[in-house]
């Protein structure tokens, strides 16, 4: 397997992950959650872990130990909060309110609240080793880094115009960075 497929198939996970926020994310802002848009969200996380791949292996030499540090906390970060959004958009969008509070009430919450914490703190640590190794673009990187922290801080909020147009930016960056890693930079 080369490093050319891997950086490939990463940048077609990232754009399948950038489509699974922004799709959903306009379409909720004219109709709201729905059980489709729920489903395209929940699975669409299965595919930032190699997206994430694709993106430290292109600034892998200017990130250093730091960006290889924010990295693995980022991916490790986006395998919890994966899972928080599968549970989310695929097992308690479709409970009753009260059942939805008797499971939110117990341990859950606790295990939402730190997995969203790892991923923050991941996020932010591999968006500020992207920006600072500058190799792929600032704005994308920027973008990244603020639209996934307020994904995840606006997760347990009713669904709003603000967290449709934060999908959509998440989105766009995502896309951005996978357009950025898809052309392979030949060795000397």
């Amino acid at each position: 397997m080369s490093m050319q497929w891997l950086s490939r198939f990463g940048a077609v996970c990232g754009i399948v992950l950038g489509l699974s926020l922004g799709v959903p994310g306009v379409v909720e802002a004219f109709i709201g959650e729905t059980a489709v848009t729920s489903f395209v969200i929940g699975l669409g996380a299965a595919f930032g872990a190699p997206a994430l791949y694709a993106y430290q292996l292109r600034q892998a030499d200017a990130a250093g130990r730091f960006g290889a540090f924010a990295f693995a906390v980022n991916v490790i970060g986006l395998g919890l909060f994966a899972g928080v959004g599968f549970a989310l958009n695929l097992v308690l969008f479709f409970l009753d309110q009260a059942t939805v509070s008797a499971v939110l009430d117990g341990p859950t919450r606790w295990a939402i609240l730190a997995s969203a914490a790892v991923f923050v703190i991941g996020t932010v640590l591999f968006g500020s080793s992207m920006i600072r190794a500058g190799v792929l673009p600032r704005v994308a990187a920027v973008g990244y880094t603020v639209s996934l922290v307020l994904l995840a801080v606006l997760a347990s909020l009713p669904d709003s115009l603000l967290g449709s147009a934060v999908h959509v930016t998440a989105a766009a960056s995502l896309l951005w960075l996978s357009a950025a890693v898809w052309p392979v930079p030949s060795t000397p």
